[in-house]
């Protein structure tokens, strides 16, 4: 069934307080999503950010992200006031997020909330039976929560340190030092739980909100989980450690025409004849809770499972890294035989082997098509339109991209032109051009395409969001009150209509 879909971070949504969260803008915009003839919202990992505020190096592959914990539920319950919100320095802007700011502010206020809330101020009945709910809810989740919360409690008690760097009975999990440490850290650990909670209980509203009005949520899953993160430190024999939990290799890619070093990514890299001989448990794990989170998940670095680049620990590059093979198929028929629903989408972006396309087409996932990618001169690209099949993605760019916008200031006059000529603009009316590039997507035979919300606004790449190998600048955007105008949402209407990917009803 062709269908489109906008992707829009959370942390992207407008709000009062720093950051995108689950509030009521959140519920806004999933109603500009179907007034638009929208049936996707793509989303990017909802995992506590750590170093560099990256999405994608999360402290927890299970775990959510407090920064989207809506503050307004939270002053409703008397958990807080809006006066000790307001008075939070959230910085200035409010285009972009200040994340040092939000992370003085939000854990202070969330702090306070966590204290009122088993103070049992006001409101008290219904607070004991929001307890009870919370009490419910550790015991569900059990299965990676324990562990995330001990390992947040210690780290803070730590000054954040990464683990590698814990006294050895912590760093290697002895039983007599872990246990101490749940006493010291009860309050802390607690604590944790408490965000998971609200985190999770906002969360699955929101999405059922969204599902109840035809709006179906594609998340994204990282391939890797982060070094400094609860998972690499709770499950050491899933990964390629040694007896003192130090890495014999980490992940990373090649050399190539973007980096004569590599990209050293610097994460574990997965024991993948342990996970064979445990039956994939923890993937079946992992891939069961992502289907609760969403209604389809997009796999980040595919070829990964195919092949992997395995860098030396220690390096300063990956130059010295080589080609290891991955699980390749057995994984997936496991996933697919053991999750309901399983709905999946191969990042396959790069450079591909023939094994990797073979993945690929044995899996029968969709792969993802970038218009970004699509002229070349040589004009062969496969990410060109009339090239695809159906079982495709088709999107103007990604979060890793340049803007649409952005991205076709940069061209050559060479390619620009071919931009022109294919999509009949002219080179003066860059907007149009936008719509042009929009158009071709939309019209593509692929079965869903999905637009970045910046390239429907036109912006440029003062709005992108991500720039892959740089620090500091990234994960930052956000769209303003207003700046999604019923004019637009009419536009996107009309066009989604005009090629077919919205579904009428027929009596």
């Amino acid at each position: 069934m062709r269908a489109s879909g906008i992707l829009l971070p959370i942390s992207s949504i407008p709000s009062n307080y720093g950051i995108g969260c689950f509030s009521k803008e959140a519920y806004a915009f999933v109603d500009q999503l179907a007034e638009a003839g929208q049936k996707y919202w793509q989303i990017l990992p909802l995992g506590p950010t750590g170093y560099g505020d990256s999405p994608y190096q999360s402290f927890s592959t299970f775990a959510g992200n407090p920064y989207f914990i809506d503050l307004e539920e939270l002053i409703q319950r008397d958990l807080l006031t809006a006066a000790e919100c307001a008075e939070c320095d959230w910085g200035g802007s409010k285009s972009y997020v200040d994340y040092e700011k939000v992370y003085l502010s939000r854990f202070s206020l969330l702090r306070k909330a966590y204290r009122r809330f088993y103070q049992m101020d006001g409101k008290e009945k219904e607070l004991q039976l929001i307890r009870e709910e919370m009490e419910a809810f550790e015991k569900e989740q059990g299965f990676w929560l324990a562990d995330y919360c001990l390992y947040m409690a210690i780290k803070d008690s730590l000054e954040g340190i990464s683990w590698n760097q814990w006294p050895e009975d912590l760093k290697t999990r002895k039983p007599e030092a872990l246990a101490k440490a749940r006493e010291e850290l009860k309050e802390d650990i607690s604590f944790y739980a408490f965000q998971q909670f609200w985190f999770y209980r906002q969360w699955n509203r929101l999405k059922k909100y969204a599902n109840d009005r035809g709006i179906k949520i594609i998340g994204d899953l990282p391939i890797y989980v982060a070094f400094d993160g609860a998972d690499a430190w709770a499950n050491p024999d899933l990964f390629q450690f040694d007896e003192e939990a130090t890495p014999a290799a980490v992940a990373g890619c090649p050399p190539d025409a973007f980096s004569a070093t590599g990209q050293l990514w610097g994460n574990p890299l997965y024991n993948w004849e342990y996970h064979r001989k445990t039956g994939y448990n923890w993937w079946i794990l992992r891939m069961t809770h992502c289907m609760k989170l969403y209604d389809k998940v997009r796999i980040d670095h595919f070829r990964g499972f195919d092949e992997y680049w395995s860098v030396p620990y220690g390096d300063k590059t990956a130059e010295n890294g080589k080609w290891e093979k991955g699980p390749g198929i057995e994984l997936f028929e496991v996933l697919e035989e053991k999750i309901k629903d399983l709905d999946v989408i191969a990042e396959d972006l790069g450079f591909l082997t023939d094994s990797v396309r073979e993945l690929l087409a044995e899996s029968g996932y969709p792969g993802m098509k970038v218009l970004q990618f699509a002229f070349d001169e040589s004009g062969e690209s496969v990410y060109l339109p009339f090239r695809y099949d159906k079982n495709c993605i088709v999107y103007t760019g990604t979060h890793d991209n340049e803007t649409t916008k952005g991205w076709l200031g940069n061209l050559t006059q060479s390619n620009r032109a071919y931009v022109n000529q294919y999509t009949a603009c002219e080179e003066k009316d860059t907007d149009e051009c936008v719509w042009g590039l929009i158009r071709a997507a939309q019209s593509s035979v692929a079965e869903v395409c999905v637009v970045p919300l910046q390239d429907y606004l036109c912006l440029g790449n003062e709005a992108r969001m991500n720039t892959p190998s740089t620090l500091g600048d990234n994960w930052k955007w956000r769209l303003t009150r207003g700046q999604l105008t019923d004019e637009i949402i009419h536009r996107i209407n009309a066009m989604t209509r005009l090629y077919g990917r919205i579904q009428e009803n027929k009596k």
